[in-house]
């Protein structure tokens, strides 16, 4: 089969590998239909995860058609799935109190040494994202094995498109995570910073959990245009000072609840971020973390902090003695997609979400490579990036540009 393989910091090349099998009970195998470039892949293609090797299938956010099972599985041939990039046994002590993505089965004993050594306990197991998750072949493929198929998968009803229920794989789970751990209270001001796929999917859910206004932080005009339409104020952080803005929004107190979606790439040239991409070059610091700072420095006192943006290490000049004093509380950690699965395709059918506006190009599984370089390079022009196996080389479509705000 095809598949997009990881061969070094910013190489990546589609190549032949041999077609995924059952090795297990509970395993089965889909034939994808689509699958999409995440901004956590960004941080693979940057070289900043550690664990990666050559030849790696990358890619966790995936659907598609069931085409073989194991003896255990309760999926069927034919059913259409989308699979969460958790993936979780459903029978550990974590996954009985659905904290799906701390699982302690699915990252297996050759791999989880490392991970636990680096983080204090094993790391859960998920698709496509270097050996210290488990070294899962990704979903960025003609095909992909799912183990514990019996325990993630969504069998998705019929006449809902891809586009319409792909990104319960990742960034909708995700996005709602980020705002449930903001603990929004009705009439809530939230701010995001970020406004990738992700922070749009929070300004959303935001919203939709009761927030009186989400201000909304980013420089790209087509990101923050999307912001706007789902409803945010926006902010242009090359135009103003932030935290002074956010200041005379919220009549001086700060924002109720900050939600940092932009995680250990910020991008900027103020002192802290360039200092901060000068450590991570000489490596003594792992992360660029202005986006975060900036969010603790802004929130009320009292308020809470949300961090769904991915870190991979340690961070320098972290302000722990801000966050201690104004008493905030901080919630975070990678999405437990099964749990939230369920009522978000409700609410995907009830019409609550806009999943669709945020794709900004379609192409095939063989045009990869080029556009890992157009999603790292022109993240203005490309929002985000959904490959489909069944299209041709060169067949890519984008939608309209939006009008920016």
């Amino acid at each position: 089969m095809r598949a997009v393989t990881w061969q070094g910091r910013h190489k990546i090349s589609v190549e032949t590998v041999p077609d995924p099998e059952i090795v297990n009970p509970r395993d089965a195998i889909i034939r994808v239909t689509s699958t999409a470039i995440c901004g956590s892949d960004l941080h693979l293609y940057d070289g900043y995860i550690p664990g990666m090797r050559a030849g790696d299938i990358v890619g966790h956010e995936f659907m598609g058609e069931v085409v073989e099972t194991g003896a255990s599985s309760t999926l069927h041939r034919g059913q259409r799935v989308v699979v969460p990039f958790t993936i979780s046994c459903g029978q550990c002590f974590f996954c009985e109190k659905q904290q799906y993505s701390a699982c302690d089965n699915s990252n297996p004993s050759e791999t989880r040494d490392v991970s636990e050594l680096m983080m204090g306990h094993a790391m859960g197991g998920a698709f496509g994202y270097a050996h210290l998750t488990g070294g899962y072949a990704g979903g960025q493929a003609e095909y992909v094995r799912i183990p514990y198929s019996d325990v993630g998968p969504v069998v998705i009803p019929d006449g809902l498109a891809d586009d319409d229920v792909l990104f319960l794989s990742d960034i909708l789970p995700t996005g709602w995570q980020a705002a449930v751990n903001a603990d929004i209270e009705p009439g809530d001001t939230v701010a995001v910073w970020g406004c990738g796929p992700v922070g749009l999917f929070t300004i959303q859910s935001a919203l939709l959990l009761g927030a009186g206004r989400v201000i909304a932080i980013d420089h790209f005009p087509t990101r923050l245009a999307l912001a706007k339409k789902y409803g945010a104020e926006i902010l242009d952080y090359t135009k103003v000072d932030v935290r002074e803005a956010l200041a005379e929004m919220t009549g001086g107190i700060g924002p109720d609840a900050c939600i940092d979606c932009v995680g250990m790439e910020s991008h900027g040239f103020t002192v802290d971020n360039i200092l901060d991409q000068v450590k991570v070059k000489l490596l003594s610091s792992t992360e660029r973390i202005h986006a975060l700072r900036q969010a603790i420095l802004a929130c009320r006192k009292g308020g809470r902090l949300s961090i769904p943006g991915v870190y991979g290490g340690f961070a320098d000049k972290f302000p722990l003695g801000e966050l201690m004093e104004k008493g905030l509380t901080v919630k975070s950690g990678q999405t437990h997609v099964q749990r939230y699965s369920g009522e978000l395709l409700d609410m995907i059918q009830a019409g609550k979400f806009d999943t669709v506006s945020l794709i900004s190009h379609h192409a095939s599984l063989e045009d990869a490579a080029d556009m890992y370089r157009h999603w790292h390079d022109e993240q203005d022009l490309y929002t985000k990036i959904v490959l489909k196996p069944g299209l041709k080389k060169g067949d890519i479509s984008a939608r309209q540009e939006l009008q920016h705000a």
